[in-house]
């Protein structure tokens, strides 16, 4: 989950990778490094810090950036570290040397059996044992790349930097058990960049006699639209001339795709975070999904990216859904609008729970993975699973050219834009939005009628203009959180289609401002949670007028007659909500199944004045990192 660039080519300025870094940053914040070859020591010159990227700045800015005693610069390499194995300290910052600080790592991902790695290359060393100064599972890679490296080097010539580094690395890699995005550099190869992939994402940017090595398109978009995804199992040679590519199978040619963000679209465009960005963005992001869709849809029931499987999603008597985080809970909407709509048996499950569990999956059963990135670990790992059972695979993916987008059957894109801040906002209400366009795909492929379709595409389309009318009622939202901004604890309730958006609700909460909450299904609140209820126990009540509307009422009666305070989210024009709460927010009224898409943004919008009315950065919540691509 942590943020590499590694840069190789004609214009080797420092702070250009520190500015990529930053852009970086949103995958991991606990301790960032620098290496880069300096041509005048002939060495690799080395800064760490503790915490933001920032604090790197500060320490470069008085060494690296101030110092006349750096060469011209060779190729380097940054990293945003998310701690997994080792507390945030500067030891344990990437980047990551062997025992003669000739080679340097930045990596993502985890060393599984790195414990049994530094035990065995401390049985190959013939004399001085290797020396291991971190805690992190990262460092063992640099010490099995000199130990290769020193192993194929002719005649045992060591210093003479006359080994080769491609081959050094692949060696290294073939013993690790695990996940890894890497970047490698060497004093004694100061023309060479090694980058390799197994599980984790990573890319290279193709520009103007320059390339780079990123975790993310957001760290190249700066330079380049031109970018190469690496796939597992691949390794990339890249040297000022140009890049090579090559797997077990020997060189590849490369696949060069154009990203379709902008420079633009990754940065805050003067709003105070990128969170509050995204969320006043959805009108558009919304717009973007259904961009193309909706008069195909009306004629012929196309949906571009599953025209190829219409005949045999046809046949399909289920759908196995797998996501994590917000994602899931989108899945868990699409679960009500397929059942409902199409007609289709659902399952969804947790992509960390689908993995370890023995699922029930046929030829009759399509797989459907929803993800932002399109690199979860587990989400991704589970849809490798279903693949082994030769079953029907789809994917619901933000990112063109991930990995999840790349290995399924067929899929639909987001087309949402990149999303920058940690709790994901746009993206959410994007992928319900798609999961109602695939329900109305197979519901017409089934029972649903022409005229039914029509009213559902109908009202799709109008959702950027209900989701621009809610947020009008920022104002509002803003002042029923600094309200509520000293409550330590929250329930939301939602029953049917809002039920999964009373999760999401609590989600953002917990993530934004570290207040406790739970979400629950309206009905259940008798059964257990109802004895938490107090004066100081908020409720955040999702209860538009629809099918479930009066049930929720009951449900808030219970909490008021036991003093519980009380945030509404209800349809326009209810006055008769006053009775129960003065703090309302009102949504417009659209399908029943639609309504989770409008229901989520005011929720999104009360979390992140939770967050900022305690002073924490909503960008960056602690622990937390965008893309899970660690197990």
């Amino acid at each position: 989950m942590c943020g590499i660039i590694g840069y190789i080519g004609k214009n080797n300025d420092l702070k250009m990778g520190l500015e990529a870094l930053k852009r970086l940053e949103y995958r991991g914040y606990d301790s960032a490094g620098a290496a880069f070859y300096d041509a005048r020591r002939k060495d690799i010159r080395i800064y760490k810090a503790v915490g933001r990227v920032s604090e790197l700045e500060k320490k470069m800015a008085k060494g690296a950036f101030a110092s006349r005693n750096i060469g011209e610069v060779g190729p380097f390499i940054f990293h945003t570290r998310w701690a997994t194995h080792g507390a945030p300290s500067i030891k344990n910052a990437h980047p990551h040397g062997d025992c003669t600080r000739s080679f340097y790592v930045a990596h993502n991902g985890i060393i599984e059996n790195h414990n049994e790695l530094r035990r065995w290359l401390n049985t190959q060393a013939k004399n001085k044992k290797h020396k291991f100064y971190s805690d992190t599972d990262t460092e063992v890679l640099a010490h099995l790349i000199e130990h290769f490296y020193r192993a194929e080097s002719p005649g045992g010539d060591y210093a003479a930097g006359e080994g080769d580094l491609t081959a050094a690395v692949k060696k290294a890699l073939s013993k690790v058990v695990g996940a890894y995005g890497i970047v490698v550099i060497s004093k004694y190869h100061p023309n060479e960049l090694i980058a390799a992939r197994l599980g984790s994402p990573l890319l290279l940017g193709v520009g103007d006699g320059e390339y780079f090595v990123a975790s993310d398109s957001a760290g190249v978009l700066a330079h380049t639209k031109q970018v190469v995804y690496l796939k597992d199992g691949e390794v990339a040679k890249l040297s000022p001339n140009g890049f090579t590519i090559e797997d077990s199978q020997g060189e590849k040619e490369p696949e060069l795709e154009e990203l379709e963000w902008n420079l633009e679209d990754a940065q805050r465009g003067g709003y105070p975070h990128f969170m509050l960005k995204e969320i006043m963005e959805q009108p558009a992001s919304i717009r973007d999904t259904i961009r193309g869709r909706t008069t195909k849809l009306r004629e012929v029931g196309k949906l571009g990216g599953l025209e190829d499987k219409r005949e045999r999603l046809s046949s399909i008597k289920k759908i196995h859904i797998v996501a994590c985080g917000t994602a899931y809970y989108a899945g868990l909407v699409g679960k009500y609008m397929l059942e409902e709509y199409a007609g289709i048996p659902c399952e969804v499950d947790i992509g960390s729970e689908f993995r370890y569990r023995k699922p029930i999956l046929d030829k009759d059963t399509a797989f459907l993975a929803i993800s932002q990135s399109g690199e979860t670990a587990d989400t991704l790992a589970s849809l490798r699973e279903a693949k082994q059972k030769g079953i029907l695979t789809l994917g619901i993916i933000n990112v063109v050219g991930s990995a999840i987008a790349r290995e399924t059957d067929a899929g639909v894109y987001n087309h949402a834009g990149p999303e920058i801040g940690v709790a994901s906002t746009k993206a959410f209400t994007s992928q319900m939005t798609a999961l109602a366009f695939l329900t109305v795909f197979l519901g017409r492929q089934r029972a649903m009628s022409h005229t039914m379709g029509e009213r559902i595409i109908g009202e799709i389309e109008f959702l950027p203009k209900y989701i621009s009318k809610t947020l009008k009622q920022e104002k509002e939202i803003k002042r029923i959180a600094g309200k509520h901004k000293n409550a330590r604890d929250f329930i939301f309730l939602g029953r049917k289609y809002n039920y999964p958006v009373a999760l999401e609700g609590a989600l953002k909460l917990k993530e934004i401002s570290y207040i406790h909450a739970e979400g629950y299904a309206g009905g259940e609140l008798k059964h257990g949670p109802i004895a938490m209820i107090d004066k100081s126990f908020p409720t955040v009540a999702i209860m538009p007028k629809d099918s479930v509307y009066e049930k929720m009422v009951s449900n808030i009666e219970e909490i008021k007659a036991r003093g519980g305070p009380v945030i509404a989210v209800t349809t326009q024009n209810n006055r008769a909500i006053s009775s129960l709460t003065k703090d309302v927010i009102y949504i417009p009224k659209t399908l029943e199944m639609l309504t989770p898409i409008i229901a989520a943004v005011p929720l999104q919008l009360f979390a992140y004045y939770m967050g900022v009315s305690k002073g924490y950065n909503v960008d960056k919540p602690r622990n937390l990192a965008k893309s899970v691509t660690v197990e």
